[in-house]
């Protein structure tokens, strides 16, 4: 579809509100709302900053769910041109302070509570410490009496903001966001993304997916997420789609919310499409209304999506919170088989190269190497990460990924797996990811992770933790044999263990630290059984 003229996010959703007058942009806990009511919200919240002294290029900061709130306060701050910084809402009181001390935030929209989170109390216990923001720029969101000013009247009080004098207002090459990535490995790195380049690639993501005005996108991922904020909300947008919020993930009411508002694309992960798969009210046939969407994944937890969802054009993607959440994504419209086996060419605008990993020459199509991505990347972190820009960006402006993969035949991206994950094996780079496939593949095997653990004969041996599927019993010798006959020697496990379930971040990624411990654990508790008495 044509593109959309606006280049910052604000006028994005005012050109969709010309545009496309009677069509609903958002459908969340809080109601539903067209593109012209989230102008209006964003205006409103806009008029309130500006009164407190917010001003171009200062940073806002967001503590909340999935909800209106978070649209209006990032639309409202981008309208005086001030950069939205939203925060998980799954930090501890000690991640929050973290986070508070290195975004210098000029103010900070807060939700009193948000499941077992008690923000108010955690930011009044984090009051006296350095780099906090002061109690009168905290505004909080559902809050009774606090020491905190009321947000719901702090807007309701303040004059819409009328239009700004030239240079005032953002610009496209100005930040529209700082997003925190995991941390799920490491610290969180501060991430600027800016206007233009947001809305751009958006775009891309949308026309990958075929998105239309006509579609419903569910997303149940965290906004503050990049596969939220950077990505399925300028991908619907861009194309004046409606994007359908969950406050959080929950599998049964996400099952009841696309059944009910027929959604047509949704955003998904291994371990949410598993969950909905387990509910006791999943039913294919209430998923009917969906066509297309975006997951990541294994060629096996690819097609197992596509065929439990009914997703038959969900698309396959790679990328990263520093490549404005994806640089490479497949056709929706390719054969299933193409979409499985690779995440797609890279994005337009976004160029991908792979260099050997001892000497940085670049590699022939069909050698795994390191990916560098550069185009619509981030130009570098911010606060206390910014150290980390010299190793992580290259002099000619590309960006360090940290995973191994390549160009195939077709000129495809294909992921390989992790640099920090790679399993060195009597020398030789053993995939984890490609020993986890083939373990998905027996049917007693419901889930699949496989780490190395140090050894002094084989520099690392291979270790394999399974969830059992439903109704069938562990047999490691079964599954031995499985692998011995699917992969080579050298990519054969030393040790299959069976587990309830494996450690996950609160994103639903595969905690690889976590699943090392255990089996650095496990293979001292072997070798203690080894030895003679």
């Amino acid at each position: 579809m044509q593109a959309p003229f606006s280049r910052t996010l604000i006028e994005l959703v005012r050109e969709q509100a010309a545009r496309l007058p009677e069509q609903t942009a958002l459908v969340c806990p809080q109601g539903r709302f067209s593109y012209q009511d989230l102008a209006d919200r964003a205006a409103r919240v806009a008029g309130a900053l500006n009164l407190r002294g917010v001003q171009r290029g200062d940073r806002v900061g967001l503590l909340t769910s999935n909800r209106v709130e978070w649209l209006d306060v990032c639309l409202g701050a981008g309208a005086i041109g001030a950069v939205v910084v939203p925060l998980s809402s799954w930090s501890t009181r000690a991640e929050l302070k973290v986070l508070l001390q290195d975004a210098g935030l000029a103010l900070l929209v807060a939700a009193a509570r948000f499941g077992e989170s008690d923000f108010e109390a955690d930011l009044l216990a984090l009051a006296d410490a350095p780099g906090m923001p002061a109690p009168d720029k905290v505004w909080l969101l559902d809050s009774e009496a606090s020491v905190f000013p009321d947000y719901a009247q702090q807007v309701a009080d303040a004059p819409v903001l009328a239009a700004l004098p030239p240079g005032a207002g953002p610009s496209a090459g100005d930040d529209v966001m700082v997003l925190y990535t995991s941390g799920s490995t490491s610290a969180p790195k501060a991430v600027p993304l800016r206007q233009f380049a947001l809305i751009e690639n958006g775009f891309n993501i949308g026309e990958r997916q075929g998105l239309g005005a006509h579609d419903k996108v569910l997303l149940s991922a965290p906004l503050f997420w990049a596969f939220g904020g950077a990505n399925a909300l300028p991908a619907t947008f861009t194309h004046g789609a409606t994007l359908v919020l969950l406050e959080k993930f929950d599998a049964g009411l996400a099952l009841q919310t696309i059944e009910a508002e027929r959604c047509t694309a949704l955003y998904t992960l291994p371990a949410m499409t598993a969950a909905l798969v387990r509910h006791a009210s999943y039913d294919v046939a209430r998923l009917s209304s969906l066509r297309t969407g975006l997951t990541i994944g294994s060629a096996e937890d690819f097609l197992f999506a596509v065929d439990k969802l009914g997703a038959r054009e969900l698309c396959n993607i790679y990328g990263a919170t520093e490549t404005y959440g994806n640089c490479a994504v497949t056709w929706h419209h390719w054969p299933l088989a193409r979409r499985a086996q690779c995440q797609g060419p890279a994005l337009p605008g976004q160029s991908l190269r792979f260099v050997d990993e001892e000497t940085g020459a670049l590699v022939p199509d069909g050698t795994p190497g390191l990916t560098e991505v550069r185009g619509y990347i981030t130009q570098g972190y911010c606060g206390a990460s910014a150290g980390q820009n010299a190793k992580t960006f290259t002099d000619d402006g590309y960006y360090k990924t940290g995973d191994m993969g390549m160009r195939n035949a077709q000129g495809d991206f294909v992921f390989v797996g992790r640099v920090s994950e790679m399993i060195k094996r009597a020398g030789i780079n053993v995939s984890p990811a490609e020993v986890e496939e083939v373990l998905r593949r027996h049917p007693s095997v419901q889930e699949a992770a496989v780490v190395g653990v140090p050894d002094a004969a084989r520099g690392e041996l291979i270790f394999a933790f399974v969830v059992p599927a439903a109704d069938t019993a562990f047999d490691a010798q079964a599954l031995m044999q499985h692998c011995g006959q699917q992969a080579s020697k050298y990519k054969l496990p030393d040790h299959i263990e069976a587990c309830a379930g494996l450690p996950l971040t609160v994103t639903g990624k595969l905690q690889r630290s976590e699943l090392k411990k255990w089996a650095t654990q496990r293979a001292a508790e072997l070798a203690a059984r080894r030895s003679p008495s």
